[in-house]
């Protein structure tokens, strides 16, 4: 069975028709979800696409891979997905985003070349790149904000765009009046694309993907990563204006929210992001390209399961949709992501596995707490691998998938770490403070922040829109102290024995007195005869002479 492992960037979990949003139709994410099990409470291990993704890639908390913000480095050594999959006889395969940078310092130090395999593979996050693009080709004085090579911009310059960085200059921006209208103006949202639509971001991944499948020897994991709906939001005709003022519904947010909030929140709400997501027509303009962003994935997505049926390679290929995190898009005064909202924390999650095991749950909706982390060990055992769960730290799916009630978590965990960001100093805290830790049970979510700040807590039960922070007094000490207690236990888990499993552990136990190491004996007996028969065995020589013999001169 071969693994394709869909990501979409900054997809919110209710932009599709499947999840039950108004005007959008995703019929082909809807086909999958047709055929698997969407699940409705899965969550992102870090509102941010780095730290996200790293969770993806590794099984692995923020806190645990430690690559806890954009551009901070995944260490050399640390086990990936495609470590694991390897292991179990699968090549693991990327085609778009990672949003990974290399740990170039641990790489010269232990002398690796970043043009072996094992170097390449640390360097692209564990996988084997078929065509890796991150696609944020900003530029500004400084240089590119991505200095990788794009083989996006390489294939627009080979179709005739004529420029250094066709992806700014074409496919993310405008044209009115023979000036470019770019994409990273919110005013130009409405404007398309000055590019042919087939040559646009999602087409050529989808091209690229379709490549792959016709030259890839199986097994594989092939790890499919759109760069959209993510900003710049312009799309190219016709998805331009597809949508209108009239499929942009009121933003979910209220006043209660604004008084008293907590600091790192209200740092938040300040913030630019916020202040322009905050005036309506900024979101008039960007929820209309988003949704046309987000049809054109999901044609896009037709192609690739169009061809797998006139294969037939979708009865040998698990199928997964999702996303890294989502987007406020105006939603509790705020733009973007960062905070532990639903709007940008909680994520689409949608698997089809082809065999006859989950035929009982196909169509079907899984309400369990379900992590991102999730992915990883769920492809280990779909790949016929063992878990190592001693290094991933997520579940695997299987279970649920196959119509089985598993024992699973209580709470889900988020991380979120913000001291790169303005809002750091505007919260006035110290750069190891400026962390944040959702912890969800089902019911209550709470976000703990470091530094000596309040916490916030909901109960989506009677308030599912998360507008009345119940930390504000202490009317819920109790419901509080209890997800303390959780994050606590969450808290206490063992992240890093990463060498030893459990069986290695087991084994180990007692060895050490089965090769002769036989410390704080007061006569030998407290110890099974076959382990100390070596040290009470008669010797061949005396080298104390008279001093070593008994009072009759025997040894």
């Amino acid at each position: 069975m071969n693994i394709l492992f869909i990501m979409y960037d900054q997809l919110r979990f209710d932009y599709l028709s499947c999840a039950g949003h108004p005007h959008l139709h995703t019929p082909n994410f809807d086909r999958v979800a047709a055929m698997g099990v969407r699940f409705t409470q899965a969550y992102c291990q870090s509102p941010v696409c780095g730290a996200s993704r790293m969770s993806f890639y590794t099984g692995r908390y923020v806190s645990s891979h430690g690559a806890a913000w954009n551009g901070f480095p995944l260490r050399v050594g640390e086990h990936t997905m495609g470590d694991h999959l390897r292991a179990a006889g699968m090549d693991c395969w990327l085609l778009g985003k990672t949003h990974m940078k290399a740990d170039a310092e641990g790489m010269a130090r232990l002398g690796l070349s970043a043009d072996s395999v094992i170097g390449a593979r640390q360097a692209e996050c564990g996988f084997d790149a078929w065509a890796r693009d991150d696609g944020l080709w900003g530029h500004g004085p400084d240089g590119f904000y991505d200095e990788k090579r794009s083989p996006y911009n390489e294939y627009l310059k080979s179709k005739g765009y004529d420029s250094d960085n066709p992806w700014s200059d074409y496919a993310n921006a405008g044209v009115e009046d023979g000036h470019m209208k770019s994409g990273w103006m919110f005013d130009n949202a409405d404007q398309p694309a000055n590019i042919r639509e087939e040559d646009s971001e999602t087409p050529w991944l989808t091209s690229e993907t379709l490549r792959f499948m016709e030259e890839a020897k199986g097994p594989w994991c092939a790890h499919v990563s759109y760069i959209k709906p993510h900003w710049p939001y312009i799309v190219p005709a016709p998805y331009h204006d597809m949508y209108g003022a009239n499929h942009v519904p009121a933003a979910t947010r209220s006043e209660e929210e604004r008084e008293d909030p907590q600091p790192v929140y209200a740092a938040y709400m300040g913030n630019k992001i916020a202040q322009a997501f905050q005036q309506e027509e900024v979101r008039q303009k960007v929820i209309p390209a988003y949704m046309g962003l987000i049809k054109q994935c999901d044609d896009q997505l037709g192609r690739i399961l169009d061809r797998l049926e006139e294969t037939g390679e979708i009865k040998d290929t698990m199928i997964v949709l999702t996303s890294d995190h989502g987007d406020y898009l105006g939603d509790h005064w705020l733009g973007e992501k960062d905070l532990f909202h639903d709007p940008s924390v909680k994520i689409p999650m949608i698997i089809y596995d082809p065999r006859s095991e989950a035929d009982a749950t196909r169509g079907t909706t899984c309400d369990a707490l379900v992590e991102s982390i999730d992915l990883a060990p769920t492809f280990v055992e779909a790949a016929g691998g063992k878990v190592a769960d001693h290094i991933l730290e997520g579940r695997s799916l299987i279970p649920w998938l196959h119509g089985e009630v598993p024992e699973w978590r209580e709470y889900v965990v988020s991380e979120y770490d913000y001291s790169v960001t303005p809002m750091q100093d505007a919260v006035g805290v110290a750069n190891r403070d400026a962390r944040l830790f959702m912890i969800f049970d089902g019911r209550y979510k709470m976000m703990h922040a470091e530094g000596g700040l309040r916490p916030m807590m909901f109960d989506l039960e009677s308030d599912p829109d998360e507008f009345f922070d119940l930390a504000k007094g202490d009317s819920h000490a109790d419901e509080i102290a209890g997800l303390y207690d959780k994050l606590a236990q969450w808290g206490r888990r063992m992240a890093q024995r990463v060498t030893r499993s459990e069986a290695d552990i087991a084994g180990m136990r007692g060895r050490s007195m089965r090769r002769g190491i036989m410390p704080f004996l007061k006569d030998g007996s407290e110890a099974p005869p076959e382990l100390t028969e070596k040290y009470r065995r008669a010797v061949s020589q005396n080298h104390l002479g008279a001093e070593g013999q008994d009072a009759d001169g025997e040894r």
